[in-house]
């Protein structure tokens, strides 16, 4: 498994360029792309305290929809994660002193369904190797979700993490073969049909919905062909799948007044993703509140972990009905996101994202669940999610 997920939820990883004798750890077995999409998602939930903590859960209504699964059948769920639980792991590397280390372990140690929540694990032993930055991809879940072959997926994350190299390296072809998942298949033993059914549409598909392009190359040992590579180079066209997960978050307002502020690049994508643009355009009024301040990227710091918020406002007695309501809603949705993980919170705004066109998605974008546009929108999608959260409206 060869993928670890990009820092947009955390902001922590940084990935470094990979070292030839650095390898990846392969994937026995048949994985299809639900269950590709499903390890990656449940090791970006996990990965911040995967060396701290030996269970993992999230729930599986954030799950289905972080991996663009939008239906309430449980049972595809628990046989993918069955899958995954029954899935070899595997790697062969050098360690820091150069001794070679060999190791198996199945993808998940263990799964269970309980209360609306998925609860897993994973063993000791990979998760030290899922938590070095330097043995695998760091994915875009945005470029994931373009993807419909689970073929497709399993070369893009085997190649994406040698992108600085520009090359795979060569691999034997039993090799390759395992790692898409058709080891087992006596019909993928001929090349002829290994070419035609899994690797040219694999490349034409990477090629055409991510943000690298591969071509790949050959080797034959008399008539045979026993080893091949993929050279790789950055797709300009869709480099910009790379950035922000497609959420356009160095557009937003709430990312200019942090970089106003003295917030760094990074520092404001981070905010943005773990808070969400509601909750911190309530710190960033708060702490514009206060006057002149000293350090005010540390005092929004601890705006963010304590509890300081803009004294509410009291309305005058012009202040029309409507607007008290409105302003009522807003303070509603903002207290139920501030209590959602980063993880609910991404999921929650790319489902509602996906249900807008035009002027409302542009509008969302923008001012997020402020939107003026979207409001009954909004009001809607937040009631179904938490019945009764507007009930005493006027």
């Amino acid at each position: 498994m060869d993928d670890i997920p990009r820092d947009q939820l955390t902001g922590a990883l940084r990935r470094g360029a990979v070292k030839k004798h650095v390898a990846a750890i392969h994937v026995s077995g048949k994985l299809t792309l639900l269950q590709r999409r499903l390890s990656n998602v449940l090791l970006l939930n996990a990965y911040d305290t995967l060396m701290t903590r030996g269970v993992h859960r999230i729930d599986a209504r954030t799950l289905c929809l972080m991996i663009g699964y939008n239906s309430n059948d449980m049972d595809t769920l628990k046989a993918s994660l069955r899958g995954l639980a029954e899935t070899v792991a595997e790697w062969d590397m050098l360690d820091e002193e150069g001794r070679q280390e060999w190791g198996v372990s199945s993808l998940l140690a263990y799964a269970k369904l309980k209360g609306g929540i998925c609860e897993y694990a994973y063993s000791p032993a990979l998760a030290q190797k899922l938590h070095d930055p330097k043995v695998f991809a760091l994915i875009n879940m945005n470029i994931q979700r373009r993807f419909s072959s689970g073929h497709a997926l399993a070369l893009y994350e085997n190649c994406y993490r040698f992108v600085r190299t520009g090359s795979t390296g060569w691999w034997p072809i039993d090799l390759f073969r395992r790692l898409m998942g058709v080891g087992d298949s006596d019909y993928y033993e001929t090349f002829k049909h290994l070419n035609a059914k899994i690797i040219k549409p694999a490349v034409e598909e990477v090629n055409r919905t991510s943000n690298i392009v591969v071509t790949p190359e050959t080797r034959k040992m008399g008539r045979s062909v026993t080893e091949i590579r993929f050279l790789i180079r950055e797709n300009p066209q869709l480099a910009i799948l790379d950035l922000d997960d497609g959420e356009g978050v160095r557009k937003s307002p709430v990312y200019e007044r942090l970089i106003r502020l003295g917030a760094s690049d990074r520092l404001a994508r981070q905010w943005i993703v773990e808070h969400g643009e509601t909750v911190l355009t309530g710190k960033l009024d708060y702490v514009e509140g206060q006057g002149e301040v000293r350090n005010p990227v540390g005092y929004l710091t601890a705006a963010l972990k304590g509890d300081y918020s803009a004294p509410k406002t009291v309305a005058s007695p012009a202040t029309s009905p409507e607007i008290l309501v409105r302003a009522e809603r807003l303070r509603r949705i903002q207290d139920v996101v501030a209590k959602r993980t980063p993880t609910q919170r991404d999921a929650d705004r790319r489902l509602f994202h996906s249900r807008l066109e035009g002027a409302e998605r542009n509008d969302f974008e923008r001012f997020g669940w402020m939107s003026p546009l979207n409001a009954e929108a909004i009001r809607t999608f937040w009631e179904k999610i938490h019945p009764g959260l507007f009930e005493e409206e006027q």
